[in-house]
């Protein structure tokens, strides 16, 4: 894949590892500019045209948190990787709820940022070039206005929920084991010690299936889990 004129923004207030991801991406012919601050990576995002967000969680002024949600409010589309030094399953779920697409605990491999960075624009081009409604019984979803819709009943849902949907749609009728579901809707090599997976397979539930008399997201014990009649 060609990554010549993508354009990332970092927002890193650690001048040693912002300047270690921005050589890694440079010379992996990426386009990448940095900011080190909250409130400055806000205006350079709303004035630069970028394809991918790396944004640390602890930056002065506003911290990754309040600029991801604030981002994700007026583009949902934007892939945004989130780095912490913090590593629980809490500080993971506060980052995914804020609408990061991804998540990496210091210190990292470049390698393994390259590998989150190839498989969020891959599934972008993908979702770009694939069909903009996916439906299953009285359940719709378009993947370009990010719209859910259950019957009548608009569905709000956070990015990661979204994504696990998209998932489970896409593979409608197939048992989806933890692992899968991890490597595909959270990247690879997701941590399987945490209950992360079902902890998100509980939030969609409560939207999709909770108020409707036929359930769509079912448990295979032991397994995973189908989406089905």
């Amino acid at each position: 894949m060609n990554h010549e004129h993508t354009r990332i923004l970092v927002v890193e207030d650690e001048p040693k590892v912002a300047s270690f991801v921005k050589r890694g991406l440079e010379e992996n012919g990426f386009t990448c500019e940095i900011a080190f601050d909250g409130l400055s990576g806000k205006r350079m995002f709303y004035s630069g045209n970028y394809e991918l967000l790396i944004l640390d969680i602890n930056i002065p002024y506003k911290n990754g948190i309040e600029l991801c949600k604030e981002i994700r409010s007026t583009n949902k589309k934007i892939p945004i990787i989130m780095l912490t030094a913090l590593g629980t399953t809490e500080d993971k779920l506060l980052g995914f709820d804020s609408g990061a697409d991804d998540y990496l605990v210091k210190p990292f491999e470049f390698r393994e940022l390259l590998a989150r960075i190839r498989s969020l624009l891959k599934r972008i081009s993908i979702a770009e070039t694939g069909e903009n409604m996916l439906t299953f019984l009285d359940l719709e979803v378009n993947l370009n206005t990010y719209e859910v819709f259950r019957g009548e009943k608009k569905i709000d849902l956070t990015q990661k929920e979204f994504a696990l949907l998209v998932y489970l749609l896409q593979n409608k009728g197939r048992v989806l084991s933890r692992i899968d579901i991890a490597e595909n809707v959270w990247g690879i090599n997701f941590d399987t010690g945490t209950n992360i997976i079902d902890v998100y397979v509980n939030f969609l539930r409560k939207k999709i299936d909770k108020d409707f008399p036929h359930k769509l997201i079912h448990t295979q014990t032991g397994v995973g889990y189908i989406l089905k009649a």
